[in-house]
């Protein structure tokens, strides 16, 4: 089975590369589902049909669903949130503020991943497309897993056997309500669930990520953040799909002035990108709806390709056990915004905004940083 995610700045057309891509993949044969996690769904728009929370049929192989984020994060963790929700209004009443402060960023996005972990460990479908959210709430979906189950260990150390014995006592003595066995059966869930999602979304074989850009210097700029990020986190990145080529034809006058940037965009996307497959995608003369459009757009894509292929794969960790060395991959990435610092045997790598902890690998256990260098899309850090 596949999972292919598809993300990008809101507006390069990452809907419509999605759903060409599963048209060109069920025309192969394959079951494919194509479910949209991002909340203002155009996934119906594109194939001229209603879509809802239920899955829809399109054709014969191919599946279509809108993920409806509040309802799947109301049954992922409607008791925990009622238990915060108890402790933010301890002395006061509950208000509209309070439900404001319970959504977290992405959180949403997060629990409608959920589904596809559902589908994946079902086996129903030979191929699961996710649409996401523009990038950054895709990046924000993305590292929850890995936070979020860290957080909640912090909130709730009590354990569950303890509620019983010691519960009562603090709750008379703190005036502070302790958590139901509903909340941990909630907790134990959600983090059952993002472990099993994290590993998931990890598997290189299974989970690919196909950033969608256009040929202007803003956009690429986005992607290319997009692209270290992706990588900062361990996904893989395995194709790049330039939307919104304009034709030859159209560079004349008005447009003439695009033909220059146009071509500039374009080079600094082969570039860039250049160890990674890169489809190119030409302005249509009509609007890229409907199933008829969709399949022939897929075919122009990848023409000989099947995208149902894991299309690269490159290791993002490199051991240099002879020199000691730790070579983390973080393409695009810019000196002056990277930060490293040692904390017992795990690294904290920043990046920008970003910041991910790495566990030193067993052969560098127990070992000191003496040194790190930046160079050629590689961070190389040196172990004592």
């Amino acid at each position: 089975m596949r999972i292919i995610i598809y993300t990008g700045k809101g507006g390069v057309g990452k809907t419509s590369m999605a759903a060409a891509t599963a048209c060109k993949i069920a025309a192969s044969g394959k079951k494919v589902l194509i479910m949209s996690t991002d909340p203002a769904h155009s996934l119906g728009d594109s194939f001229e049909v209603s879509i809802g929370k239920e899955e829809t049929q399109i054709d014969e192989n191919l599946t279509a669903l809108e993920i409806d984020t509040v309802y799947e994060a109301e049954k992922s963790w409607g008791n925990l949130k009622e238990y915060f929700k108890r402790l933010l209004t301890i002395n006061s009443e509950s208000s509209i503020e309070v439900e404001e402060l319970l959504v977290f960023p992405g959180l949403e996005e997060l629990f409608s991943m959920f589904k596809m972990l559902e589908f994946y460990e079902s086996g129903r479908y030979d191929t699961v497309i996710v649409d996401c959210a523009p990038t950054g709430e895709t990046l924000a979906l993305l590292k929850y897993p890995e936070r979020f189950s860290q957080l909640i260990k912090k909130i709730l150390p009590i354990k569950k056997a303890g509620v019983k014995t010691v519960g009562p006592i603090v709750e008379s003595v703190m005036k502070v309500p302790m958590p139901g066995e509903n909340v941990f059966d909630d907790i134990e869930y959600l983090i059952d669930k993002m472990e099993r999602l994290q590993a998931l979304l990890l598997n290189k074989d299974i989970v690919s990520i196909r950033i969608v850009t256009t040929p202007e210097k803003i956009v690429i700029s986005e992607s290319k953040r997009n692209f270290t990020c992706m990588y900062l986190y361990h996904y893989n990145v395995d194709a790049i799909i330039v939307n919104h080529i304009y034709p030859k034809e159209a560079m004349k006058g008005y447009f003439s002035k695009w033909n220059q940037f146009q071509e500039e965009g374009l080079k600094e996307i082969g570039k860039s990108f250049s160890e990674v497959p890169q489809f190119f995608v030409e302005l249509q003369p009509c609007e890229i709806r409907s199933i008829e459009v969709l399949r022939r757009v897929g075919e122009m894509i990848y023409e000989d390709r099947d995208p149902f292929e894991v299309l690269f794969k490159k290791e993002i960790y490199v051991i240099d056990k002879e020199n000691s060395i730790l070579r983390i991959l973080l393409p695009f990435a810019i000196k002056d915004e990277l930060d490293l610092e040692q904390d017992g045997n795990e690294l904290i790598v920043g990046v920008k905004n970003e910041i991910r902890k790495f566990a030193i690998p067993s052969e560098f256990a127990d070992r000191e940083v003496i040194k790190a260098k930046f160079d050629d899309g590689y961070l190389n850090i040196t172990f004592g």
